[in-house]
């Protein structure tokens, strides 16, 4: 028998040096929610360890995270009902807490980098990500919503705009009005490739953002398809998306492969609430060892070709990679 490939695996030294994927903390983003007010720290029941914070806790928290080595942080905002009407207006109001928030972080923190969700369902009465008329999400009144938000949120200091809503040519909308307010440094991370999946209930429960009715199914993609994803992706790097996101991330592994075979821009994944409950679920009941499941997902992600991932598991991972070095 000439060809053992057991041989490589005789050793962990020799299993490091034939090790083909590399993940580092350097490859995470870290996913928070901000809520108004003052010393808050609100526990999310359907994510363990995840909290809502106030923003006075949110940049203890970040100061935290950045010991860890962790440096890009996508904020989240849970905004209550009374703030919420048909338009999103909130959304790029002056007095929207979200945007004094991350002045605040930028002041504190100036080499953070900052992600944004761009979208209105966290602002909207309807709980869509578009604009909703006698029950229908209207495709092109939404993007000059999307797009207020966008420039709101670059003035108040995000660097990468991250459009989570499938609205078709919303990224190429967004990039001009960026361009024509005098940000054109700020980047895009382009939700291409976004399902109408069943993983995000905790995060909804997180936002209290739920559709009033029916489902997103009508702008979000089919579980079912593949090669649709690359539609979308050639859409958005054409329109000028500077990187790509799949979500979720685990389910669908090979449309963040697909993508990278077929892109030169940075192609990113959102490990989602969903997937990030169910290994502490199985961990609680004793079903899975906590820190191996999820650095095995992390792995397969990275493994798939995504170059950045959007997980709730940063902070636990970058501690386990500390206390392994």
């Amino acid at each position: 028998m000439n060809n053992r490939p057991r041989r490589n695996r005789k050793s962990s030294a020799i299993r490091d040096l034939v090790q083909e994927t590399h993940l580092s903390v350097d490859n995470l983003i870290l996913p928070l929610f901000l809520v108004d007010g003052a010393n808050k720290k609100e526990v999310i029941s359907s994510l363990p360890n995840i909290y809502r914070f106030s923003i006075e806790l949110m940049v203890k928290e970040i100061e935290t995270c950045l010991e860890l080595g962790i440096r890009i942080f996508d904020l989240f905002p849970s905004v209550k009902d009374h703030l919420k009407d048909k338009t999103a207006s909130y959304s790029y109001a002056e007095e929207n807490f979200y945007l004094h928030a991350i002045r605040k972080i930028k002041e504190r923190f100036p080499e953070v980098v900052l992600m944004s969700d761009v979208a209105m369902d966290p602002y909207s009465s309807d709980g869509h990500d578009g604009l909703v008329e006698n029950g229908k999400i209207l495709n092109d009144e939404t993007l000059e919503i999307l797009a207020k938000m966008s420039v709101a949120q670059a003035q108040a200091g995000i660097d990468i705009i991250g459009p989570s809503d499938m609205m078709d040519g919303r990224v190429g909308y967004i990039r001009e009005e960026l361009d024509l307010n005098g940000y054109m440094e700020t980047s895009i991370m382009a939700y291409c490739a976004k399902y109408a999946s069943a993983y995000y209930g905790p995060f909804r429960e997180a936002l209290n953002s739920e559709p009033k009715f029916g489902d997103k199914k009508s702008y979000q993609m089919n579980p079912a398809n593949k090669r649709e994803a690359l539609i979308e992706a050639d859409l958005d790097v054409a329109e000028g998306a500077d990187m790509l996101m799949v979500k979720p991330a685990t389910l669908y592994l090979d449309v963040i492969h697909l993508l990278k075979e077929n892109h030169d821009v940075p192609i990113t994944a959102y490990n989602v609430s969903g997937e990030y409950a169910m290994i502490h679920a199985a961990s609680q009941k004793g079903w899975l060892d906590y820190e191996s499941a999820m650095a095995e997902m992390l792995l397969s992600i990275k493994r798939a070709g995504a170059d950045g991932i959007l997980t709730y598991f940063a902070k636990d991972y970058a501690k386990l990679a500390a206390s392994m070095q």
